[in-house]
């Protein structure tokens, strides 16, 4: 590849970039320092691990299985790291990509607290000029943004949050420190996947708990337990068919839907097969369910109403488990969370739901939460409000391609990609995990999109281009390909970060086409048609 064009200056040159150290990052990075490039990754935090090294909330873990989330590109990896639950929590997720990140040196190459200002597309020297927030500044053929879905935290528009006395956390900046609750006053807001997970963590030893609950989710249950080596051995020998499995998938989950329709089996079939289903580990209700489920409307209702049953029977007094029966939206149609008795934790006499639709809060006080009928007093406030999703975390970097145009301006009405992976006048720019490839079992999808993206930098380097660009017509047909595989879905109907709805941020209140709802075996397959004529869609110089 040629070198650089590098004035006399300090910025520092490299072949590539990548912004960030999580999942994506640290496997990007691998496969870049195969080709002998010169790399370096700038990550805002302390060390690595990316959504698992943000997200310390207490009971935090995986909903996809430990076993299927894991890399898949070393043997010698996958022969020594023992999980030791189903469903990973995240003190040992982050030993794992701490383990990876020593054993492969990936940390030579990678500068913590380094979160970047702006991005900059230089279109004289074909080079990316990015600045930190501490005025340090790099130079680089390529920019590959590893920054994850979900990784822009939002507070709440509450009036008051500064003012609060106590001890206040975002679930996605927890702190390092242990949070002890115990006989504390503690007060969780949010009850989506986060908010679910902790507090049923917190319920186990906090005085009081009082939950605010803005829209109740579809909870279903996780059954998560522990492997022991004997169980580890058997995985291990089995690596080979899963992950052959999780390519084959819908979602690259072990999981996948069942080929027949919801009212091709009669009703003792079909409630045997849901309660199958709600008995079973991790997302196969969801994922394994009827192939009509997130499509028809009859459908959807029949599960919809068989959950609605079992938070029922699992809620003893039915004023509260009425509260937490979602009305707005049909089972599955946002993302489901993964429980633990969390519904059990509202028949603890020292737990409170509080419905701030009924009772909205006015403020955070010097002492608590004011609502409009009444005011309370805590130790601790707890927010889980989630993420600004998908385009957010692009949205907190000035990112620049040609001729100064910024990327917030091109995705205004909702982003425009090139096979989720590239951007029309951002040459040079790759998206690891960015808006409209394929999600599900996120690391599946990195370690395929990670290969794709090396294909077409090693590409670059052997025919000594210094320029590679997505085309209008490149970027027309992909969005139009993702706007007909969103057609029929219901979840699309239903307001939620999957259609790009924040309404605490100014401008998400209009639902977008945020996200690949096709397969991803087929979108490997769009891919891999594109590497194999030798990236002839992409304007190459």
């Amino acid at each position: 590849m040629p070198a650089p064009q590098e004035a006399q200056s300090p910025v520092q040159a490299y072949d590539a970039v990548i912004v960030g150290a999580g999942i994506s990052g640290l496997y990007q990075l691998y496969r870049l320092r195969e080709l002998g490039l010169r790399v370096l990754v700038l990550e805002a935090g302390t060390g690595v691990g990316g959504t698992w090294y943000w997200n310390r909330y207490p009971g935090a873990r995986f909903d996809s299985e430990s076993y299927s989330y894991g890399y898949s590109f070393s043997k010698q990896l996958l022969a020594e790291w023992d999980w030791t639950e189903h469903f990973s929590p995240q003190p040992e997720t982050l030993r794992y990509l701490n383990h990876v990140a020593d054993k492969f040196d990936l940390r030579r190459d990678i500068r913590f607290r380094s979160r970047v200002a702006s991005a900059h597309f230089d279109d004289e020297t074909r080079n990316w000029v990015l600045t930190l927030e501490d005025g340090g500044r790099f130079r680089s053929r390529f920019l590959i943004t590893a920054i994850g879905v979900l990784s822009a935290p939002v507070m709440p528009r509450i009036a008051g949050v500064d003012t609060f006395k106590g001890q206040s956390f975002h679930t996605a900046r927890w702190p390092h420190e242990p949070v002890s609750f115990e006989g504390k006053r503690v007060a969780v807001i949010g009850t989506g996947a986060t908010g679910v997970q902790a507090i049923a963590e917190v319920a186990k030893t906090a005085g009081h708990l009082t939950v605010f609950q803005r829209t109740p989710n579809w909870c279903t249950p996780l059954h998560n337990r522990k492997i022991d080596s004997a169980e580890m051995a058997k995985i291990r020998a089995g690596y080979p068919e899963m992950f052959k499995r999780c390519q084959e998938t819908f979602a690259c989950f072990v999981h996948t839907p069942d080929p027949r329709g919801t009212f091709e089996v009669t009703p003792e079939e079909r409630e045997a097969f849901f309660e199958h289903l709600y008995a079973s580990p991790g997302f196969g209700i969801w994922q394994g369910n009827f192939r009509d489920i997130l499509t028809d409307k009859k459908a959807n209702a029949a599960i919809s109403d068989f959950v609605a049953r079992k938070i029922r029977q699992r809620v003893k007094d039915p004023a509260v488990a009425e509260k937490l029966i979602p009305r707005n939206h049909g089972f599955g149609t946002r993302r489901v969370p993964m429980e633990t008795h969390y519904y059990e934790v509202y028949n603890q006499p020292n737990v409170r739901l509080v419905d701030i639709k009924e009772t909205p809060i006015e403020r955070i006080t010097e002492k608590g939460i004011k609502t409009s009928d009444a005011e309370y007093e805590f130790d601790i406030i707890i927010y889980a409000t989630g993420f600004d999703a998908i385009t957010g975390a692009f949205d907190r970097i000035d990112i620049r391609g040609s001729n100064g145009l910024r990327l917030k301006d091109k995705w205004v009405g909702g982003p425009r990609t090139y096979l989720g992976v590239m951007v029309e006048d951002f040459p040079n720019m790759m998206m690891l995990m960015g808006p409209h490839t394929a999600l599900g079992n996120i690391p599946r999808s990195i370690e395929y999109n990670v290969d794709w993206v090396t294909g077409v930098v090693r590409h670059a380097r052997d025919h000594g281009l210094t320029r590679v660009a997505a085309t209008a017509a490149g970027v027309e047909s992909w969005t139009d390909h993702v706007r007909s595989k969103a057609e029929g879905l219901l979840s699309n109907e239903i307001d939620s970060w999957m259609t790009g709805i924040n309404t605490n941020i100014d401008g998400k209140n209009v639902r977008i086409l945020a996200r690949y709802s096709g397969s991803a075996p087929a979108y490997r397959a769009r891919c891999d048609a594109v590497a194999a004529e030798g990236y002839r869609e992409l304007e190459l110089e």
